[in-house]
């Protein structure tokens, strides 16, 4: 085990991991028949020790287990990183949040006009405590929107994997029903037919559109969804 571990020591430094963890990964393989009846076992073992470290390293970064880090749908996401970590908001200069000018391609932009984006969002979560929703939660919830909105290319996209994210939706502390009634209100309907209309755009782009507040507050289809979303106080509590 000495020799292994000094043998891979380089290796290991080289994914930020001790040697012995690196000599660990080498007698795991060494016990497989692989190696037993491979013509060069060396190579063999340097080759397990090799994917074991690219999964240890990537496990510590994702905070998950190394088995999840060894799958390429975990494995391909980036290291999770708090939003005080970037200089600017997100919401200043993420695509996902931008809305392309319907006017002509060669009008200069008024950047007076429509909503900004910081704004939008600060909009959607007085919206949401005008219904019901505690402070609190509506921000982290609505964050957490806009966060998974930088990691994909679309509105349509970050519904769909928000709505399969049991592990976001428990952390957050909501229930089913909350959390999808939220994800239809905040992100819009996706269902192709409805993409068009008030229903299909949610809060965030109608907001970014330059849609007041007020007059999201007279669509009475919106106000009950977003009233039947919010989580009773004594679940919160």
């Amino acid at each position: 085990m000495a020799h292994a571990v000094k043998r891979y020591a380089k290796l290991a430094r080289k994914h930020g991991l001790d040697p012995w963890d690196a000599g660990a990964a080498a007698f795991d393989a060494m016990r497989s028949a692989a190696v037993r009846n491979a013509d060069d076992p060396w190579a063999v073992v340097t080759r397990a020790v090799q994917v074991t470290m690219i999964a240890e390293e990537r496990a510590n970064g994702l905070l998950c287990s190394v088995y999840q880090a060894r799958r390429p749908e975990f494995s391909t996401f980036h290291d999770p990183e708090r939003f005080s970590d970037r200089e600017n908001p997100l919401s200043d200069y993420h695509p996902a949040l931008r809305v392309e000018s319907f006017g002509d391609d060669d009008e200069a932009e008024d950047p007076q006009e429509g909503t900004g984006i910081v704004e939008a969002v600060e909009s959607a979560i007085a919206f949401l405590t005008l219904l019901g929703w505690a402070r609190t939660p509506a921000r982290t919830a609505t964050e957490y929107i806009c966060a998974r909105l930088s990691e994909v290319s679309s509105r349509a996209t970050a519904w769909e994997s928000l709505r399969r994210d049991i592990h976001g939706r428990t952390l957050l502390d909501l229930s089913s029903a909350s959390w999808n009634g939220l994800l239809r209100a905040v992100l819009g309907n996706p269902e192709p037919e409805v993409a068009c209309t008030t229903a299909g755009r949610g809060i965030l782009l109608r907001l970014l559109l330059g849609e007041p507040l007020r007059s999201l507050l007279t669509d009475d289809d919106l106000v009950l969804a977003v009233s039947l979303a919010a989580p009773a106080e004594k679940a919160r509590q």
